[in-house]
């Protein structure tokens, strides 16, 4: 049997493969950047060929390195988590999550259950006050944020679905001599916003040809929740995404107009780089983005 190279070595290699950086790979390991870089050298002269392709402050995996991550990453998760145990069996890992209470309530509560059953020793502390991202060196382990561009570089950031931004109104709207039937008899009621979604409207109209569309008023809220029931009373217009309506139970509401544009707004799962290393992190992870994909091809949660 042909001797294995370092474990120290080996476990070098699958940080800077997944953070995607020397320095916060060595950070995760409590290493200087030289240090952890002679480590993966030693490794890269072990299989005798490059695993990286060098750039400006960033390293990336090639098609050897691709390979060898793919078939040694599972095996150095299972070692770790057999030594985690092994160390502390019978304690509780704690994950404090950021998270939006929409997005809480429509796509996370309901699959806890299965997470829960798969891993009970995980518990989960949530936290749905804004600004989530710039609070990940204030407490928060990982976040689920709605942004509308890619996340912070330095953060180790994964899209969780793309969106549609539509027109949600009360059922009864479309009904009677005051149905609303076409997006310029918006000009006769008020619709609503949400504070995270504040360019949702203008998109949309930009979108289906009508820029200089104005309704009668424009109302702000910072509660989704809230947004969705006034809108269920017929109070107003709510400009939100298709994952809004898709995830509330009230038979209320219903999309406006039959129209529906891609929307620069997405949830993104983001941490610190160094928090990947971490178990709760990797489990709730690697478990977020198991469910599946769907129709349009983003994960389901």
């Amino acid at each position: 049997m042909r001797r294995l190279p370092p474990l120290t070595a080996i476990e070098a290699f699958v940080q800077v493969a997944r953070q995607g950086s020397v320095k916060a790979a060595a950070e995760t390991l409590a290493l200087s950047s030289p240090a952890l870089s002679r480590r993966v050298q030693a490794l890269e002269r072990f299989v005798g060929r490059p695993l990286f392709e060098r750039r400006h402050q960033a390293v990336m995996l090639n098609a050897d390195g691709e390979r060898l991550l793919r078939e040694i990453a599972p095996s150095i998760d299972a070692l770790a988590i057999a030594m985690e145990r092994a160390s502390s069996e019978g304690e509780l890992m704690r994950l404090r999550l950021g998270v939006l209470p929409l997005f809480a309530s429509q796509r996370l509560m309901p699959r806890l259950p299965e997470l829960r059953a798969l891993h009970p020793e995980l518990h989960i502390d949530i936290d749905t006050a804004p600004q989530l991202l710039t609070r990940l060196d204030e407490g928060l382990d990982a976040v689920i944020a709605l942004v509308t561009a890619d996340v912070d570089p330095n953060l180790y950031s994964r899209r969780l679905d793309d969106n549609r931004i539509i027109a949600i109104g009360s059922r009864r709207m479309l009904e009677g001599p005051e149905a609303l039937t076409d997006p310029s008899q918006l000009a006769r009621v008020t619709i609503y916003l949400h504070r995270d979604l504040p360019e949702t409207f203008n998109y949309w109209r930009e979108a289906i040809g009508m820029p200089d569309l104005q309704p009668a008023a424009i109302d702000h809220f910072d509660s989704g929740h809230l947004i969705l029931d006034a809108t269920a009373q017929g109070l107003g217009v709510a400009f939100m995404l298709e994952s809004h309506l898709k995830g509330t139970d009230d038979p209320r509401l219903v999309q406006l107009f039959d129209v529906a544009v891609d929307s620069p707004y997405s949830y993104w799962f983001a941490c610190r780089r160094s928090a990947m290393a971490r178990r709760p992190v990797r489990i709730f992870h690697d478990w977020l983005f198991s469910g599946g994909e769907n129709a349009r091809g983003a994960p389901i949660i």
